[in-house]
């Protein structure tokens, strides 16, 4: 039997905060950077989304069926593509009508609620499913959380919404002696399989592609497979998961990138040791071989894998509270521009502006943030946040006096 080769794009672009200074707040209520985000994603979109879907697929066509990737696409990125790049979106529509594409299920925005709200993660998810089905007509079977963020209970969570198929990362720390590139399951519900990231393989491309220091460079499409064979041994599947603004953003055309993307199918095909499937295909054609037991979150960030680059100081920790603090309250708002932006508030990126590592992971962090430094960060995001709690409040009492006051029960006396 063949192994298989299990291809997952994520594709992500937060809405970024506009310089939000103490005196706007309650005075201006508009947070977000139009003019960065608009610059950024057609930037992204010109470098990747458009050229990387045009080679995708003319590749599926070429190989009639026997190349097939997966994407997961945020909410918030599909907001910014219908209004800034509409045609990015037909470009994924035209993916999704070949048949050879699978789209995952996610948090709407990309979030960090699965790690302390069951009730707005079922929300965002279940927003996400319809938003899947809306745009490109399929019903999403698998999911992957922010960024392959993961536990035992979050497992459970998702079992009850319906998905038995979760991605994840292949952390050392949990895995221990085993390899990731088999099927596992979560020990709560057999019938729940895990498929768990290959990260050095996957961040050969993703991040050491261009880097002509590292002793794997170049990289070529013959190469590479012959490193997925090395690497497999006696392992059944090979799950390559990386951002796809890896194609012609962060590894940029004249690296070669698209080239490596345009052999590799063929490469792989003519090996006769492999074929791509998608996720869903993937664990209906392998079974699993043991329970993985993850009893705190994993995710694919850092040398640590865990979820210290949103949550790892005393920064993030004070925002993140004070916003999921708002919960209960939002529960009885209607006003959709609030509660947009609560979503938009819980993105991950903002999280992970204010992380504090300078070492081992200080460049990737640097590389990806409009900060300066992460107090910065911290300070923007904290003036939004205090306007946006005096809406809350007032929406609130708004809400609590129109509806007058709470009727007085009595009881009634016996006789």
């Amino acid at each position: 039997m063949k192994k298989t080769l299990c291809l997952y794009f994520q594709v992500h672009q937060p809405d970024r905060l506009r310089l939000y200074r103490f005196f706007d707040i309650c005075r201006d209520s508009h947070y977000y950077d139009d003019f960065a985000n608009r610059t950024i994603l057609k930037r992204v979109a010109e470098r990747c989304y458009l050229p990387a879907n045009r080679l995708l697929l003319d590749l599926i066509e070429r190989h009639k069926g026997a190349f097939r990737v997966s994407f997961s696409i945020s909410g918030s990125v599909l907001e910014q593509f219908e209004r800034y790049v509409p045609e990015v979106i037909d470009s994924f529509k035209a993916l999704a009508d070949t048949g050879c594409v699978e789209f995952l299920c996610e948090t709407y925005y990309h979030s960090l609620a699965s790690l302390v709200s069951g009730k707005e993660f079922a929300s965002q998810v279940e927003k996400h499913r319809r938003t899947v089905r809306e745009y490109f007509g399929k019903e999403p079977s698998a999911f992957r959380n922010t960024e392959l963020i993961y536990s035992d209970d979050i497992a459970s969570m998702l079992y009850d919404l319906g998905f038995k198929t979760v991605l994840t990362e292949g952390a050392k720390h949990i895995l221990g002696w085993k390899s990731p590139d088999f099927v596992y399951n979560s020990p709560k519900h057999p019938d729940q399989k895990l498929l768990l990231r290959n990260f050095a393989l996957s961040d050969d491309i993703a991040f050491r592609f261009s880097d002509t220091s590292w002793q794997g460079w170049p990289v070529t499409a013959d190469k590479f497979v012959s490193w997925l064979g090395d690497d497999a041994g006696n392992g059944e599947i090979v799950n390559l998961f990386m951002d796809y603004e890896t194609f012609g953003e962060h590894q940029q055309a004249q690296t070669g990138i698209f080239d490596f993307l345009s052999w590799l199918p063929q490469t792989v095909v003519s090996s006769g040791n492999f074929e791509f499937l998608t996720p869903s295909q993937a664990v209906a054609k392998h079974e699993s071989v043991g329970s993985l037991e993850v009893r705190h979150p994993i995710s694919w960030a850092d040398e640590e894998r865990d979820t210290s680059a949103w949550l790892g100081n005393e920064l993030q920790n004070e925002a993140f509270s004070k916003l999921y603090a708002l919960e209960e309250k939002m529960a009885d708002i209607k006003d959709m521009s609030i509660r947009s932006d609560f979503g938009k508030l819980q993105e991950s990126d903002h999280f992970y502006y204010m992380c504090t590592k300078f070492f081992s992971d200080g460049a990737v962090h640097k590389y990806f943030n409009p900060y300066d430094t992460p107090y910065e960060a911290f300070i923007n995001y904290m003036n939004v946040l205090s306007d946006f709690i005096a809406r809350v409040d007032e929406a609130v009492s708004t809400a609590s006096s129109e509806a007058g006051p709470t009727p007085v029960k009595t009881k009634r006396r016996l006789a």
